[in-house]
């Protein structure tokens, strides 16, 4: 991601619904936790991940390919480390928690990637993954992200399983906006930038996904996978 991507998300993300959302399902998946231990975000971009992390008593790293996340990460106050997802700067069995949200979709060899997570987590550790779900929702949204897939459930099933993980849950987001994104990123091939919404929309959209979270709509397909996984020990 380059440097004007990465200005661009850090001066939305604080209200924009998309990054809240986020921020509101790591919060309640921390919930999980007995006590707060170490946790490693991978592809940490800002730093924000780390960031609410670190507001649920967590020791957070932040690891990421791009040299301008990196700064930007340790500007914000997070330890942050340039590191390629493939082969992490990290030791073995060193965190309880490792997190990958919408990072996998865009590494062409996924699988390293989530051996990678499996090798730096504590047995009994807990890995948090989000990827962008099914290709018939591809678009040039997709492109201009660099992203190189979209996964199904049984796809990201069998690549966390693959790399020795045991899979707790997954599950399904963006279900109650699946056919608005749908419409909307087909009906043009131009770039969708990253850009402020509409105070209206953006409140609309935000009040959509905590409706969402409340409803029993998680087998549903939406736009958005969510998975769960545990190292066994």
């Amino acid at each position: 991601m380059d440097t004007i991507e990465l200005e661009r998300i850090a001066r939305i993300e604080n209200d924009n619904w998309w990054y809240r959302e986020r921020r509101e399902i790591l919060s309640a998946e921390l919930l999980r936790f007995s006590v707060p231990g170490t946790a490693v975000d991978i592809g940490a971009a800002s730093g924000t991940g780390c960031r609410v992390l670190t507001e649920h008593g967590w020791r957070a790293t932040g690891v990421d390919l791009s040299p301008d996340a990196v700064a930007l990460a340790r500007a914000h106050g997070v330890e942050a480390y340039l590191g390629d997802a493939r082969f992490l700067p990290l030791p073995p069995c060193a965190y309880d928690l490792a997190l990958a949200l919408d990072v996998l979709e865009h590494i062409e060899d996924d699988a390293r990637a989530a051996a990678e997570i499996t090798r730096v987590l504590r047995p009994g550790g807990i890995a948090l993954v989000s990827v962008p779900c099914d290709m018939a929702l591809w678009s040039a949204h997709d492109v201009a992200l660099g992203r190189v897939r979209r996964y199904t459930r049984r796809a990201l099933t069998e690549l966390l399983e693959g790399a020795g993980l045991v899979l707790e849950a997954v599950w399904g987001r963006g279900v109650l906006l699946r056919p608005l994104l749908r419409r909307v990123r087909h009906r043009t091939a131009r770039r969708e930038d990253l850009a402020p919404l509409h105070p209206l929309a953006n409140e609309a959209l935000r009040v959509s996904a905590a409706l969402e979270r409340r409803l029993p709509l998680s087998g549903c397909p939406g736009v958005w996978l969510w998975a769960r996984a545990r190292r066994p020990g």
